[in-house]
């Protein structure tokens, strides 16, 4: 057997060197009713040189790609499949031919071939009537491959179905009309990839790829998807094969990024791993592409455990029954000497063909091709059933036979492609709009600590009828002691303290305790501490606002009840005087305390004690004019009535001898009521302007406790309110310094101590007042408001018309003109001594 294999050896050798003819070219051809074409890498170029002559990339000579020669055997294995099939393409054979692709842009006499109509190319005719080669394509492998090719497949509406080109680019079909592919695009791949990123936590990565198109479109894509994710691309670049590796990922080691995205073909996967062995970086993170991700070379270099865990994205992988039967048929010589022979007399006589070789194809035992990378041998797989299916319906097949009459052109197929929904190997073949297939992916960790390593599926990823992401996280045997690494910028905030950016990505960041009435909330913003509502409270560091209780003066509550029926007495007691007077008016007592002018003031006071009953409730914007503006108005025409009342004392028993005509116009013209309605008409003016510029309205009081909202009346404009108390007050001062200069007058007239009293305990009341409204925020200071009211009003009544009425029911003798008479002629006779 050895001896066998050497002398097989040795003849390719001989044959592949001088003749450029592979002893396995019957591989690369079969004839068929119609013909397939097949790109396939079974050598990949390590290193790019220039080229200063025109030539064609010669592929044999360059490193070998196994897993392209397998991915080969499942093309051929479908095709045999299908021919043998007598419900597919019944009495209808199908052929191939396949071309050894390795490069992007120098393999174009294969594609050329393949778009050929009897050895030439004829771009004027019409596309009803062109008839290439192939009927349709399947491959290259990688993106900026097929994207090279592509457009000249896509111009004759050639199908390109495709195995291995990812790049979301070729998903627009007003550029790529006939690209159909078996695999995910990129998009959906990057979506996998930031899904895997987001279930472990982690927010600081890096992206390597290479300068392809692949890459390109992959790192662009993640750039877009991360976006308002929470997760920093710390580093990324594209390297070419002949980049300093190990300066790149010096680079992410002195970041401290422990998570890598390789997004790569297989050649710079290589590069980038061994590069990580050979500079000693440990326990990192290795997101594979499934460009690499079942690699069966890599887990075997030594050394590759240190470099940390490495979890690959593939998509999900499918037996083939019958394939490993073909693969070892095949192994064992099926097909007889002879006819290789003459299959390669037939070649070498009709032409001298390119990347039709593969020196160690023949090398390869069954064994070693059915173990090799899986990754895209369903991919293949479902290409060839596509165009075999799609072929089936253009040429209205039954089971049993397909007319032969029937003529099938490439562009065909196309539409038929679209409508495709077959099962094959246990999955649907469908596709959607832009032929993209149904999303499938797996998610498998490197087990490199066993030997041999393995492939271990732990995830899953899958779109339809919904997206359903799931990794298992029992089956992941971290490299760090089985803890999940650590590859953020900075460590996560505790609750209720926002990030606070540092640098130019958004997560590095310092971490800040939220103030209160703030909150930080991370699925929304954890950047910002948001406000709470103005209804709502939050004490410092909180991640949630808690609602904050109403509170005011309830009718119900017993301070409440205690004020209100303390204002209905004082109303039935300024009722009661004010009978007591009406009956009485004739009487000295009621004469000297004013007359008609004690009326006046106690229905003043009578409605100004109605003011009270507003201050309790809800406070709506007419409770709030009311409880403020009738007790503002009404008590300063009272007031107004006693400091005339002072005055006009003052003028009959002084002003009348020393200023006579002012005295007798004062009588003449009524004086002291043109005082009392001009200063109330200034004082209801002021009062309406109060009322109306910036009216007072109720409003919640959310800054003087933190759980609770006191509604409260605001006092308006501060202008116009200082213009209304300063009225008030300035009345009250006048009333005072009359009543001090009339404190020698006869004890009858004398009003100087009871208005003093009442005056003073008018001052004292909404000093006090306004003193603890500065010291005490709650809601009983809307109740103090409602006392200071009333204590004011009492002051008039007890120390003004209480001592009067004390005297007409209980000192009748007193109220009598004698006796004022006997008062008024004593005081005379005192100021006449004196």
């Amino acid at each position: 057997m050895l001896l066998s294999s050497i002398y097989v050896f040795l003849l390719c050798f001989t044959n592949c060197f001088f003749f450029k003819v592979s002893c396995s070219t019957s591989e690369f051809r079969l004839e068929g009713d119609y013909l397939l074409g097949g790109l396939f890498a079974l050598h990949e170029i390590d290193r790019v040189t220039p080229v200063f002559t025109p030539e064609t990339t010669e592929c044999f000579w360059h490193s070998s790609s196994k897993s392209g020669y397998k991915i080969l055997q499942v093309m051929r294995f479908a095709v045999e499949e299908i021919n043998n099939s007598t419900t597919l393409l019944p009495n209808v054979s199908l052929g191939y031919e396949i071309f050894d692709h390795c490069s992007n842009t120098r393999n174009f006499h294969s594609v050329l071939s393949f778009i050929s109509k009897n050895g030439s190319i004829r771009p004027k005719e019409k596309l009803n009537n062109y008839q290439p080669k192939v009927i349709a394509l399947t491959g290259p492998f990688g993106s900026t491959r097929t994207i090279t090719v592509a457009p000249l497949f896509t111009m004759d509406l050639i199908p390109v179905v495709n195995y291995g080109a990812a790049s979301y680019v070729l998903s627009d079909k007003l550029q790529y009309p006939s690209f159909v592919r078996t695999i995910p695009s990129n998009k959906d791949l990057v979506e996998m990839i930031i899904h895997i990123i987001q279930w472990f936590g982690w927010n600081w990565v890096a992206f390597l790829g290479s300068q392809d198109d692949y890459s390109s479109d992959g790192l662009k894509l993640f750039n877009k998807y991360i976006s308002n994710t929470g997760i920093c691309l710390a580093y990324q670049e594209g390297l070419s094969l002949n980049a300093n590796y190990s300066l790149a990922l010096k680079k992410i080691d002195k970041l401290n990024i422990n998570v890598i995205v390789v997004f790569a073909l297989t050649q710079y996967a290589n590069k980038i791993i061994k590069a990580a062995i050979a500079n000693n970086i440990q326990d990192k993170v290795w997101i594979a592409s499934p460009a690499w991700a079942m690699n069966k070379q890599l887990p075997r270099e030594p050394g590759i455990r240190k470099i940390g865990t490495i979890i690959g994205v593939t998509e999900r992988l499918l037996s083939l029954p019958g394939f490993n039967e073909f693969v070892y048929n095949k192994a064992k010589g099926t097909t007889d000497v002879n006819h290789n022979d003459r299959a390669e007399s037939e070649v070498q006589r009709k032409s001298k063909t390119y990347n039709q070789d593969c020196d160690y194809c023949s090398l390869m035992t069954a064994e070693e091709i059915i173990n090799e990378n899986p990754t895209h041998s369903f991919a293949v797989y479902s290409a060839v059933y596509t165009i075999a299916h799609a072929l089936h319906k253009v040429l209205q097949c039954d089971t049993n036979e397909c007319p032969k009459n029937t003529i099938a052109k490439p562009y065909m197929l196309l539409e038929e492609i679209k409508k495709l929904n077959f099962p094959l190997s246990g999955r649907q073949v469908k596709y959607d709009d832009n032929y993209d297939p149904t999303i499938s992916y797996a998610v498998v960790l490197w087990r490199t600590d066993v030997n041999p390593p393995q492939f271990k599926v732990v995830g899953s990823y899958d779109k339809l009828p919904e997206i359903n992401f799931t990794i298992n996280n029992t089956r992941m045997p971290w490299h760090n002691n089985g803890s999940v690494p650590f590859s953020n910028c900075s460590v996560e905030c505790k609750a209720g303290y926002s990030r606070q950016p540092e640098g130019f990505h958004s997560c590095c960041f310092t971490c800040k305790k939220c103030p209160r009435n703030s909150y930080v909330n991370f699925s929304r913003d954890p950047y910002t501490c948001l406000p709470c509502a103005e209804s709502e409270w939050s004490d410092e560091g909180s991640t949630t606002c808690k609602t904050r209780s109403v509170v005011y003066p309830q009718f119900t509550e017993i301070p409440s009840i205690i004020v209100m029926i303390s204002a209905a007495c004082l109303i039935i007691l300024l009722f009661a005087v004010f009978c007591l007077f009406v009956y009485n008016y004739d009487t000295p007592v009621v004469k000297s305390a004013g007359g008609s002018m004690c009326f006046l003031m106690l229905i003043s006071l009578m409605l100004s004690s109605i003011s009270v009953f507003f201050f309790f409730g809800k406070p709506t914007s007419v409770f709030c004019l009311l409880r403020n503006g009738i007790f503002a108005f009404f008590f300063t025409v009272c007031s107004s009535c006693l400091t005339v009342r002072s005055f006009q004392i003052i003028c009959v028993f002084k002003m009348a001898t020393q200023f006579p005509k002012v005295h007798s116009l004062w009588v003449k013209h009524n004086g002291q009521w043109l005082f009392i309605a001009f200063s109330s008409f200034i004082h209801l003016i002021s009062c309406v302007i109060w009322m109306t510029v910036n009216p007072v309205k109720p409003t919640a009081d959310s800054w003087s406790f933190k759980d609770q909202l006191m509604l409260i009346c605001e006092r308006g404009n501060n202008i116009t309110f200082t213009i209304v108390v300063f009225i008030s007050w300035f009345l009250g001062f006048l009333c005072l310094l009359f009543s001090y200069i009339g404190r020698d007058l006869p004890k009858n007239y004398n009003e100087a101590k009871s208005i003093t009293f009442s005056l003073i305990l008018y001052y004292l009341t909404w000093i006090a007042y306004f003193t603890v409204g500065l010291t005490l925020k709650s809601k009983y200071l809307i109740t103090l408001n409602a006392v200071a009211q009333i204590s004011s009003i009492n002051g008039i009544l007890f120390g003004y018309f209480i001592p009067k009425s004390y005297i007409i029911i209980f000192q009748p003798q007193k109220n009598t003109p004698a006796y004022f008479q006997a008062s008024i002629q004593n005081y005379t006779q005192t100021i006449s001594r004196s």
